[in-house]
């Protein structure tokens, strides 16, 4: 395009190629996919479990916080109906202000989800004028109050301050339509005021069973603090003292959000401060019980058919327990893992229901049949076989998916059998002593998951204990393993439940069956004793003393451990038939996700090791050919701050700036190509000073090295070792 005129001008063009349109969810999935023959089919796959795990995870949450939220709510109303009666003065001091602490636990990442179902259910049922508040956005009391009344009132505030101008801008652009008011609790009061009349006139629609009908005519005013550990104290301190001023024209309630203790409200407040709030105890389930709620529902379970393997399951536990304990994060790691396997795994299209696996193995293509020929344990599964079986399983196709769609169905059926014998084992041995499979059923599917259970020294050492338990204890486990079982689709779960009834019969029994009618041995031992008494030579004596340990071992069993026995074995064989390990099962690659150190880098990055490696190799992360060196050394051409890295690396705990600037400046001028023997080498002018500058500022906002008061041109370093 060109253009011509007398005089000057400014012309604008139009691009003429079309925009590209951003890419879907699909095109980034399917972008690197391995098998791509089949990619389409694994998004949709992948994205119909998430959906459905995301949906049951959603309500298992709202299950969870149900009983909690009730209580809030129950406390809500009942302040506000108090105030509305001529009690309220004789169940509280006029100034008190009713305050909610709920106590959370420290699992801080799930908290904004507690809240966000407790502010809707505020807005839903008690009162329209709810406020949620966090500290980030709170700093002084000004800041405090500004968002206060813009949450409530919809509006835009005003502050009569220096901040005043800095507000124009923002008012101006984003609220032409809404009035500006002044930031002050009179103006809330005076605005209350005028909500509640106009609901107290009433309109013809309304209907009388409305969720805010309980008080149509003053519902109180809820100001959630979601994060109170984090509010400047003063702030707070300020913020309530004015509150309590105007109790008595508003009808104010506090919601504070504790992650750590309920005496943080004596420790951030004084005592008259704190006794202008009539505060209520509330304490939510513990981050470890939602815990193992989750994995119950979602892990343990044949519902879903994808699964994670025993490595993977330790990295996200590891990181639940010293991190964060975040179940949400936990919940995102079931996710990660779900996306990397339908990603990376092409055989991950028979990771879906029975119908539709089965379904999938008849469409898969040689190359993928080629991939299950190469699975370990396929491979295992054919060494086992018949010569000629093998032989059809290596070159017949045809012959290879009808096996696998029966191996497909055996998988099913493991995993439908698996989880109840687990439970059943867990029930058992839960309540011994040292817990020696663990107190959690994640703990003992954890040992499941990486060998045969029955082969553990904790294993047998808990037989031996459950071989000593007493009736009353026996009976109520045995109970329990039928409540688990009876939910049980599987025809062998079905068959175990009989028996297991049959068992706890016979043990219901035991104080009217006669002992006569079970079977015991019973061996006399007087002989022996007496025979000692009379003379004998050493092989006699051998002989008898024999005979006496033999008595002692076969001696008279009752009714009630001929059952324990008998039920402890039928336990021991059930764990030996159902609970071997996965791998042990053909074709579970295909629903088990087994790369732990991609998880391990997702969830729980190390940003410092990332920044050093980057600084160390700018190559692989700028890759530019002229940056690229061996034995680990940095190009003199490389940015300015590898070059200073490097350098700070050569020296000790304090290193001299005025040393690191000549060392920087000999290696900047090799790289602009000036001759070593000249005068030019190592000469520090403003550019190249300026430039070190920098770099040693970036360093230092890194965390490498930092100020130092011990020399005043030295700078101490916080890294240790060489390049």
């Amino acid at each position: 395009m060109s253009t011509s005129s007398v005089s000057k001008g400014c012309f604008v063009f139009k691009p003429s190629a079309k925009k590209k349109k951003p890419l879907s969810l699909e095109d980034h999935f399917i972008h690197g996919c391995e098998g791509a023959e089949n990619s389409d089919i694994q998004f949709k796959l992948c994205q119909v479990l998430w959906d459905k795990i995301k949906a049951d995870t959603e309500v298992l949450q709202d299950e969870l916080n149900r009983k909690i939220l009730d209580s809030l709510l129950d406390f809500t109303r009942k302040c506000s109906s108090t105030r509305q009666h001529s009690d309220w003065a004789s169940q509280m001091r006029a100034s008190e202000i009713p305050t909610a602490a709920l106590v959370l636990g420290v699992n801080v990442p799930d908290h904004d989800m507690t809240f966000q179902s407790l502010s809707d259910l505020l807005q839903q049922s008690v009162s329209p004028h709810v406020a949620s508040l966090q500290a980030k956005e709170c700093g002084a009391l000004k800041h405090l109050m500004k968002k206060v009344l813009e949450r409530l009132m919809g509006s835009v505030v005003t502050m009569d301050d220096d901040d005043e101008e800095e507000e124009e801008e923002a008012q101006w652009t984003s609220a032409q339509l809404h009035k500006s008011v002044h930031c002050s609790l009179s103006t809330l009061c005076d605005w209350y005021s005028s909500k509640t009349k106009k609901s107290s006139s009433g309109t013809p629609g309304k209907k009388r069973n409305s969720p805010i009908s309980d008080n149509p005519q003053r519902p109180p005013v809820v100001i959630i603090f979601q994060d109170l550990e984090a509010f400047n104290p003063k702030v707070l301190q300020d913020f309530i003292l004015i509150c309590s001023r105007y109790i008595e024209n508003l009808p104010l309630m506090f919601i504070f959000g504790i992650a750590t203790s309920p005496s943080t409200i004596q420790h951030m407040l004084p005592h008259s401060v704190s006794s202008l709030l009539c505060i209520e105890l509330f304490q939510s389930l513990s981050c470890t019980q939602h815990l193992a709620t989750v994995i119950d529902k979602l892990i343990l379970t044949p519902q879903f058919p994808f699964k994670i393997n025993g490595k993977v399951m330790q990295v996200m536990m590891s990181i639940f327990l010293y991190h964060d304990f975040s179940v949400r994060n936990f919940i995102k790691g079931i996710q990660l893992a779900l996306l990397e396997h339908f990603h990376s795994q092409p055989l991950s299209v028979l990771c879906c229901r029975k119908k539709e696996a089965l379904l999938n193995v008849m469409q898969l293509s040689h190359c993928d049949l080629e991939r299950i020929r190469q699975l370990p344990s396929f491979n295992r599964y054919v060494e086992k076989q018949e010569l000629q079986e093998q032989v059809n399983l290596s070159t017949d196709d045809a012959h290879l998916k009808e096996v696998c769609q029966k191996l497909i169905k055996d998988l099913r059926k493991y995993h439908k059998n698996y989880y109840p014998v687990l439970r059943c084992l867990h029930t058992l041995t839960s309540s011994l002593p040292r817990y020696p499979l663990g107190k959690q059923v994640r703990e003992l599917h954890l040992i499941c998951l990486e060998k045969n259970v029955c082969e553990n020294e904790d294993y047998q050492s808990a037989m031996k204990l459950l071989k000593m338990l007493a009736k009353e204890e026996l009976i109520a486990s045995l109970q329990r393993c039928v409540e688990i079982l009876q939910p049980a689709k599987s025809k062998k779960m079905k068959k175990a439940l009989v028996q297991l009834e049959e068992l706890l019969a016979q043990f219901k029994q035991l104080d009217t069956v006669a002992a006569e009618t079970l079977p015991c041995v019973e061996e006399s031992i007087t002989s022996p004793v007496k025979n000692l008494q009379k003379k004998t030579d050493l092989f006699q004596l051998q002989k008898t003393l024999l005979e006496m340990n033999e008595s002692r071992r076969s001696k008279k069993l009752s009714p009630f451990e001929v059952l324990r026995k008998e039920a402890l074995e039928f336990i021991e064989g059930l764990v030996k038939s159902h609970l071997s390990p996965p791998d042990s099962q053909t074709l579970y690659e295909v629903c088990y996700y087994s790369s732990s150190a991609t998880v391990r880098r997702h969830l729980n990055a190390a940003p410092r090791t990332s920044i050093q490696a980057a600084l160390s190799s700018p190559y692989y992360y700028l890759q530019n050919q002229s940056l690229k060196t061996e034995d680990g050394t940095v190009s003199n051409s490389a940015p300015d701050i590898c070059i200073a890295y490097k350098l700070h690396l050569e020296c000790g705990r304090l290193i001299n700036l005025y040393d690191w600037l000549e060392a920087y400046a000999t290696v900047v001028s090799s790289a602009e190509g000036n001759d070593p023997g000249s005068d030019n080498v190592g000469k520090v002018d403003e550019v190249k000073h300026a430039r070190f500058i920098q770099a040693v500022s970036e360093l230092e906002f890194l965390g490498f090295i930092k100020s130092t008061k011990q020399k005043t041109d030295h700078v101490a370093r916080l890294t240790w070792g060489g390049c």
